[in-house]
């Protein structure tokens, strides 16, 4: 093993059990959650995240270093459409499939979640997928919004990945505004 003190398996999700906003990303990261053994922890995309979930209330603590340091999050979960790192850090058709049931049982036992906000139209299609709904009915796009089954809405954003924010296509702004507005969503 080339990094025998990573957490290297299946990383579980993250937060609060009876969250009413769940946050589904794509994969670990390579030196980020596959490291760690939490979601968004040890990479660029946590920075932003955790910094913004901190800024609206959902977390206890603006950054996520290890799945031991104390940070909890407040009416919020995080989980992954794919569970283990994916090959070259980008998760094949065959894994998303594969991991679709984990998802679809995270969401199940997420009763009081009024909001899943998907980062990335990868979590987009999965989340869809779980939820035995029709992609070509929900289009991904930024702060997208869509109605699921009952109550729950699926909010879009893009992902708060490193490229996504270097090239701007992503800004701080947007992004605080989807997490504001899934915590506005999540009250009613």
């Amino acid at each position: 093993m080339a990094e025998p003190d990573y957490y290297c398996r299946p990383v579980p999700p993250f937060g609060d059990p009876d969250a009413r906003i769940v946050l589904v990303g794509l994969a670990p990261g390579m030196h980020g959650a596959n490291r760690t053994g939490r979601p968004f922890t040890g990479d660029h995309a946590g920075i932003l995240l955790y910094q913004t979930l901190y800024k609206y209330g959902l977390a206890s603590g603006p950054v996520s270093t290890a799945a031991d340091d104390g940070l909890k999050l407040l009416d919020a979960r995080i989980t992954n459409s794919v569970k283990c790192l994916p090959p070259a850090n980008k998760p094949l058709p065959v894994e998303i499939r594969t991991c679709n049931g984990y998802l679809r049982a995270e969401l199940a036992q997420s009763p009081g979640a009024r909001v899943v906000l998907a980062l990335g139209a990868i979590a987009h299609a999965a989340v869809l997928q779980a939820c035995d709904l029709s992609p070509g009915q929900f289009r991904f796009a930024h702060a997208a919004e869509h109605r699921l089954n009952g109550e729950r809405v699926l909010l879009d954003s893009y992902h708060c990945s490193r490229y996504n924010t270097q090239t701007r296509r992503l800004t701080t702004g947007m992004f605080e505004s989807v997490i504001a507005r899934a915590r506005e969503l999540s009250l009613h």
